[in-house]
């Protein structure tokens, strides 16, 4: 069949926790580049991006996904607050 695995192995699941963390970190990232020039701090964010549902789990994938930003260099930290990159933003604005 055209949907099985010709290599006899296990299919990765497409929900992993990187999966996971990827997807918050590309929420994270929109919700910075759709909001800007407006300035946030990590709980800000966090509260946004958690609206409702406040869990350490929740919180905690929020402030995972702006330090892996932060070192990909596509969000820097500026007296407390959490700011896209300028090739962040260029990005954001070619993809549009």
């Amino acid at each position: 069949m055209a949907d099985e695995n010709p290599m006899g192995r296990a299919l990765p699941d497409p929900s992993t926790p990187a999966d996971a963390d990827r997807k918050v970190e590309w929420a994270v990232l929109g919700y910075l580049l759709d909001a800007d020039p407006d300035r946030f701090t990590i709980p800000e964010v966090s509260r946004a991006m958690n609206a409702g549902e406040a869990s350490f789990d929740s919180e905690d994938a929020v402030e995972r996904a702006i330090r892996q930003l932060v070192g990909a260099g596509l969000l820097h930290c500026c007296g407390g607050f959490i700011l896209p990159t300028r090739a962040a933003l260029y990005y954001w604005r070619l993809a549009e």
